[in-house]
């Protein structure tokens, strides 16, 4: 697994437009950067976290959070490009669209 600084390059700060982004450090809120970058990064953001944690980190870290809550089009984005295992991912999205948030939007 690659190294992160501790601080996060000024770019991510509009992501963060709720938080003190100086107080953000890598190391005890990285859960909520990953997801946060994930869900709502702009290209260079994700590429930042790509190369700055890596493609096998970030695999482990969806595997770990079964998919991190991201919606089914990003889901099928990252089952694409690191590869995730596609029965992980279908269960994934299935508790997704099971979400009261999904559910108040079907019709």
């Amino acid at each position: 697994m690659k190294g992160v600084a501790a601080s996060l390059p000024e770019m991510l700060q509009p992501l963060f437009w709720d938080q003190d982004f100086a107080a953000l450090d890598w190391h005890t809120d990285r859960d909520f950067i990953v997801r946060r970058i994930l869900q709502a990064g702009s290209w260079p953001a994700v590429r930042w976290l790509r190369s700055a944690w890596g493609d096998e980190a970030l695999r482990a870290w969806l595997e770990a959070h079964t998919g991190g809550r991201l919606d089914p089009r990003q889901l099928r984005y990252w089952e694409l490009v690191l590869d995730l295992p596609a029965q992980d991912v279908e269960h994934w999205i299935a508790r997704a669209k099971d979400s009261p948030w999904e559910r108040r939007v079907q019709s």
